[in-house]
């Protein structure tokens, strides 16, 4: 069931333990949110556009990055609660950039977004891609 934990088991630190499987800590915060977010956006007829959509969902987005990061680097650190936090506001902020996306594909908020994480997610990822695992 690699969908609900991408982690190795030297990493089931990041995990929950939910009827004997292993479920992301960060991952259970991030995609309920994301769908009810969504959800409710759609519900509530929340405009394409808002001005203050890009500083907002790149605020929300920035939390899980920098913890993910943190962690790459410190695979010890963190713990749990704060992955679930940061998750729950990465889903919000997944959730209205890909809401105003399905009504307008590939908006502002949306690419703005990508870069983001891109520009987190490359630099550390190339920083620790050859560190060996625990164990």
């Amino acid at each position: 069931m690699f969908w609900l934990s991408h982690h190795h088991p030297d990493e089931y630190n990041r995990t929950y333990a939910v009827g004997g499987v292993r479920v992301c800590a960060r991952c259970l915060g991030t995609y309920p949110v994301m769908f009810l977010s969504m959800v409710g956006l759609f519900a509530l007829r929340a405009p394409r556009e808002w001005h203050w959509d890009i500083p907002v969902v790149l605020a929300l987005t920035l939390p899980a990055l920098v913890d993910w990061a943190v962690g790459r680097f410190r695979p010890a650190s963190g713990s749990n609660a704060v992955r679930t936090l940061t998750g729950v506001l990465l889903g919000l902020a997944l959730g209205r950039s890909l809401q105003v996306h399905v009504q307008r594909p590939l908006p502002a908020v949306l690419l703005a977004q990508a870069a983001l994480v891109t520009a987190v997610a490359v630099p550390v990822i190339l920083a620790t891609y050859r560190r060996p695992r625990p164990g």
